[in-house]
């Protein structure tokens, strides 16, 4: 769960450490979410929105025109650098910093126009050219500006490159639950799905839009770039775009479209709008918990709250509704109650400053920007209306624990040139879905996630979730999917202990109940359907003893064992090793990581097996590292041995087998080994298509690949 910054946590530990003992005890002894926020929000003063506020003084969320001109000189050294794209992204950051009207922001509009003209991007730079005449461009300026006016005109009209205007949501998506799953319910598992049919491997089993989501902040690399989703996507849909749409009252709000921010303003941002900093001190969790009150509104809270008092479990289930969204599990008696009055604080403390700039959204009647009132009399209780919302956004608070979504997007690995590029999942927002929501987690789930955004499978529009089968799903058999914690990554004692810890459950599923988890446990450490750990003396394989405190050599004859602390430390080194030489190919020295990466590989030979995912990882950076250097021969060999590795760990029909081929089908294509290629590409392709869909762009190389080594099938075969 992403809890609030540690200055804000730290001021609710020790308000609750001060309060009465008799309040304590009382707050530990609720058992209802509106009067547990009821009491928290009591206790909540003045003094604690003024701490707030000076815990969020660290962000920058306001309008600021120094701001505005440093993103803009920022930008023009990239600009000099010819590095178009980030040049584009800090003139954006100033962009959103300027205030409306400013020369600054005519300024960025103008500079960022330049940039987006050398990425070819004509129609978006003429739209900054607009908005830069129309924000007071200084008149000796204009002549430069008018020239490249008439420049993108020029190419606009003589290229189809016109582009379509991005409408939100406005996309035909198939959504919802395939034909042969259903929502079932049973006392012990609650609302889950399950199979009604037969759903063959690679099927879509739910398609979802989130009710809500929330882009997660992002760290500045080491070098300054800015690489977070916040900078690149609308912060409504998620689409990436170079040439956000600012919000006019905050600097930190953007959007791929003025329709997005319309949408946006309506359906939140106006009453986020005014809070900025805060949010971004408290946290995404709080955010998105906040947002999904009110995106509801006060009207729509309280006719679900009544129909939900009438019926417990409406036999009807729409995933787009709010009504979905409010029954979802909250886990109340788990969380403890020093969590629970973190929570309920700061969705009070936030609710304190938003009640000072008017009504909670009720209706759709809404109008300008809110604007702040004189404090009057701060510490007054929150109206009926702002209460009633604080609670339901404290109550989705404690769903979120339990029931939000990362939304994962791959990113590439290493210089983005690279003939062979690795990519690793990363989390750019948390989201609601509230269909996805009701699978239960197997440590061996039967389907996979795939997320779409911006492309062809949401008509280029928001992001979606495709839950699709990765093996066959009987009639009656429970859909269900992995959390986190996987029993081809982790021990069951550790999978158990983090979903009990996180959610709240003792996870009883196949792979956590089977009488095999000694051997899973041994998996789990050490790599592979065995150990995974060489004897230093014989070579044969070494086995767990005393509850792996040691591993002793397998061979009769031989009496060699080795500490576990031996073998945390020798993995230690390798993974040492492999950063150093990752860092070296970063950096354009392939040569060097190679020397260190061989002799890695002999060290670790001695003792790990070729199973043991730390060899699959050596042996991946050394393909890339020769394949950096055109040695596709030796890159595709080590690649080989990499795949063996991932293949023992994860399976030969995971998604993970899927992109380890993907890779080697590009070293034997980028290397000229036609019969090599055209043997690994069917199963690659196979393989990414029952995971992530016949569209994805993974298979759809793949398959331009294939095409075009079967056209040139009287180009000489390398591979012999």
């Amino acid at each position: 769960m992403d809890l609030p910054c540690m200055p804000w946590q730290d001021h609710v530990a020790r308000k609750w450490a001060a309060l009465e003992p008799a309040f304590k005890e009382h707050f530990k002894s609720i058992r209802e979410i509106e009067e547990i926020f009821s009491s928290a929000q009591s206790v909540t003063t003045q003094d604690d929105v003024c701490c707030l506020q000076s815990i969020s003084a660290r962000h920058h969320g306001h309008k600021d025109t120094g701001e505005a001109a440093g993103c803009r000189e920022r930008g023009n050294i990239s600009f000099k650098c010819r590095k178009y794209t980030d040049a584009a992204l800090h003139y954006s950051q100033g962009v959103c910093f300027a205030p409306q009207g400013s020369e600054q922001l005519s300024l960025c509009y103008a500079n960022r126009s330049a940039a987006l003209y050398h990425l070819r991007h004509y129609q978006e730079a003429l739209d900054d050219i607009v908005e830069a005449k129309r924000n007071n461009y200084p008149s000796h300026l204009l002549q430069k500006l008018e020239k490249r006016h008439a420049q993108c005109l020029t190419h606009l009209s003589s290229s189809d490159t016109h582009r379509a205007p991005h409408i939100a949501d406005s996309g035909t998506l198939t959504l919802g639950l395939c034909p042969q799953a259903a929502v079932d319910f049973s006392p012990k598992k609650g609302r889950h799905l399950v199979a009604t049919k037969r759903i063959s491997a690679g099927e879509v089993i739910l398609r979802e839009r989130p009710y809500s989501c929330v882009l997660i902040p992002s760290i500045k690399g080491a070098k300054g770039d800015m690489l977070g989703a916040e900078y690149r996507c609308c912060h409504r849909c998620l689409v990436q775009t170079l040439n956000p749409v600012p919000c006019v009252g905050c600097a930190y709000s953007r959007y791929c479209s003025a329709g997005c921010q319309k949408l946006a303003w309506e359906e939140h941002h106006r009453w986020e709008c005014p809070l900025g900093e805060y949010l971004m001190a408290v946290g995404v969790m709080s955010q998105l918990a906040l947002r999904i009150a009110l995106k509801a509104g006060v009207k729509t809270i309280r006719v679900v709250m009544e129909s939900s008092r009438e019926n417990a479990h409406p036999s009807e289930y729409s995933a787009q509704s709010y009504m979905s969204v409010f029954q979802l599990l909250h886990h109340l008696n788990h969380q403890s109650p020093s969590m629970l009055f973190l929570c309920a604080v700061t969705i009070a403390a936030l609710c304190m400053k938003l009640s000072r700039t008017g009504p909670p959204p009720s209706a759709k009647d809404l109008c300008g920007p809110l604007t702040e009132q004189p404090d009057q009399d701060a510490d007054l209780d929150l109206s009926p209306q702002w209460q009633l919302l604080g609670s339901v956004a404290f109550r989705h608070l404690l769903q979120l624990r339990c029931n939000s979504q990362a939304v994962l997007t791959l990113q590439d690995q290493g210089p983005s040139d690279a003939l062979v590029q690795s990519s690793q999942e990363a989390r750019m927002a948390t989201a609601i879905f509230p269909t996805l929501s009701l699978l239960n987690h197997s440590c061996r789930p039967n389907t996979s996630l795939v997320f779409s955004i911006g492309d062809a499978l949401t008509n280029g529009s928001g992001v979606a979730v495709a839950v699709r089968a990765s093996q066959s799903v009987s009639p009656g058999q429970e859909i269900t999917h992995c959390y986190g914690p996987s029993s081809s990554r982790m021990t069951t004692g550790e999978r158990r202990r983090l979903l009990q810890e996180q959610y709240f459950f003792l996870c009883e599923c196949e792979a956590c109940t089977q009488m095999e988890d000694q051997i899973e446990d041994i998996k789990g450490q050490c790599g592979g359907g065995t150990s995974g750990l060489l004897c230093a003396e014989c070579k044969a394989s070494l086995v767990m003893q005393d509850s792996g405190r040691h591993f002793k050599c397998s061979h009769p004859s031989c009496s060699y064992l080795m500490s576990s602390s031996e073998v945390r430390q020798r993995s230690q080194e390798v993974q040492q090793d492999l950063e150093l030489a990752v860092d070296l190919m970063e950096r354009q020295r392939p040569g060097e990581a190679l020397v260190l990466l061989e002799r890695t590989r002999r060290r670790s030979d001695r003792t790990l097996a070729e199973t043991h995912p730390l060899q699959g990882e050596v042996a991946d950076a050394m393909a890339r590292a020769h394949a950096t250097m055109g040695q596709w021969r030796c890159a595709a060999s080590h690649m080989e041995r990499s795949t063996t590795a991932i293949g023992s760990q994860f399976g030969e029909d995971s998604v993970e087998m899927a992109r380890q081929l993907f890779k080697l089908a590009q070293l034997h294509f980028n290397g000229g080994f036609r019969r090599s290629a055209l043997a690994i590409i069917p199963k690659a392709r196979h393989l990414l298509s029952l995971h992530c869909g016949p569209q994805a762009p993974e298979v759809q190389e793949l398959q331009a690949m294939e095409d075009c080594l079967h056209e040139s099938s009287s180009v000489l075969d390398f591979n012999i």
